[in-house]
């Protein structure tokens, strides 16, 4: 129990499972993670929506991001809140639920109908619906019309204003809960990467003047449009898109963003036209910066190498690798420390510098970062064939001469292991 001071200098005892653990206040919207643990509404969406992707009170990973409303704990609040109100204080008003199913589908009919008053009314009431379930989205991604209204919403029609790109995030942010659901995906993918890009240009403008939780939404559409290799060569040729990706690749990036920003880019970079204007736009520089960063999550780390991955698969991006040591070190750096994914995509980027493209810099980066004594490591691990062989080419060709006290002991070690 903790002790509140009420504003007639009363103190009111408040049951400590009706605080919030992150704000410490009395909940007045509470939902439950699938963790079990409950918070008020507004102080979790704000820690989701700052990239994390854990419980706060546990730090248990969220296998699920939704929450679900805790009406049992909300009636108990409210009922405590009526007992410890003075007789003559007037009860607070209910606190807002989210709409039900008719609803949203009705608000969801009324922008499908059209007008710019329907719509900003309706939205808000739809992503409060949406942000509920995945069945929710579902829903609302089969209502006729819908989904083809929210499209004609992003035509580009050149307002730039404060309060244009304030209703573009709604729509965004609406749409980036249903895309995944859609079923007729190829007219939704046409739409964003269509030839005159109007829809894509709102969507870059949301991306680099909207609110963090906006600009993940919107990078997610980008990827959900991306479905064949035509939609991802023609998102890739537009420059401004790129740009506007590749310049949330940073350290300072909220991780959320910086994490749907990477897989993007790994998504419609798979021609060599691709991955070409990737490396010239500088993007090997960048993702150095990045993984020399502390305090990466996880998927952030292990996306940031498949997107290395995908650059050393060109000459253009192997030769870029081959001039930055500090991008070499730092890979090897994450042979060992983050995960399977994170070991498999290091190795074949290394691999493709020292092997592959043969050049000796890299090799020797390689071998003076204890590389040989990684490699030898990684034959003896469990890892997937593939990547012991990679890491078997990879100690042949970066052994170090004996002369090396710190590494010539592997020397003896190794004659009876290599497969060479």
């Amino acid at each position: 129990m903790v002790r509140a001071r009420h504003r007639d200098d009363l103190f009111i005892t408040v049951p400590s499972f009706f605080r919030c653990p992150i704000s410490l206040d009395v909940m007045t919207s509470p939902v439950s993670l699938c963790t079990g643990v409950t918070y008020d509404r507004a102080s979790i969406q704000r820690w989701l929506d700052g990239g994390n992707n854990t419980c706060p009170a546990t730090m248990q990973v969220l296998h699920s991001r939704d929450f679900v409303p805790n009406l049992t704990l909300q009636r108990l609040i409210r009922i405590w809140s009526d007992s410890a109100r003075p007789a003559d204080q007037p009860p607070p008003p209910p606190p807002d639920s989210p709409p039900s199913r008719d609803r949203a589908l009705a608000a969801a009919r009324s922008v499908a109908a059209g007008g710019a008053g329907e719509c900003a009314d309706a939205l808000p009431r739809i992503l409060w619906f949406a942000s509920e379930s995945e069945e929710n989205r579902g829903f609302l991604a089969r209502i006729e019309g819908f989904p083809s209204a929210l499209l004609r919403l992003l035509d580009f029609d050149g307002d730039e204003s404060e309060r244009r790109v304030r209703s573009l995030e709604l729509v965004v942010r609406v749409l980036g809960m249903v895309s995944s659901k859609l079923e007729d995906r190829e007219s939704f993918a046409s739409a964003v990467a269509k030839s005159d890009r109007r829809c894509l240009d709102s969507i870059l403008m949301v991306i680099e003047r909207g609110k963090s939780e906006s600009k993940v939404a919107a990078v997610r559409i980008l990827e959900s449009a991306a479905i064949d290799a035509e939609k991802k060569l023609a998102m890739a040729e537009c420059e401004q898109l790129l740009l506007r990706l590749l310049n949330l690749v940073a350290p300072e990036t909220d991780l959320g963003l910086l994490e749907a920003s990477l897989s993007c880019l790994i998504q419609i970079s798979v021609s060599k036209r691709a991955k070409t204007r990737l490396v010239a736009l500088r993007t090997i520089g960048r993702l150095a910066r990045l993984l020399s960063a502390p305090s990466l999550t996880v998927p952030v780390t292990e996306k940031a190498l498949k997107l290395l991955e995908v650059a050393s698969s060109v000459k253009e991006g192997r030769a870029a690798l081959c001039s930055d040591a500090a991008c070499l070190e730092s890979v090897l750096q994450k042979v060992f420390k983050v995960s399977g994914p994170a070991t498999e995509h290091a190795v074949a980027t290394l691999w493709s510098v020292c092997c592959l493209f043969g050049d000796q810099r890299a090799r020797e980066v390689v071998a003076e970062c204890n590389g040989v004594a990684k490699m030898l490591l990684l034959m003896q691990s469990n890892s997937p064939a593939p990547v012991r062989q990679m890491a078997g080419d990879l100690l042949r060709t970066c052994k170090v001469s004996s002369r090396r006290p710190c590494l010539s002991s592997y020397d003896t070690k190794t004659t009876h292991i290599m497969p060479f």
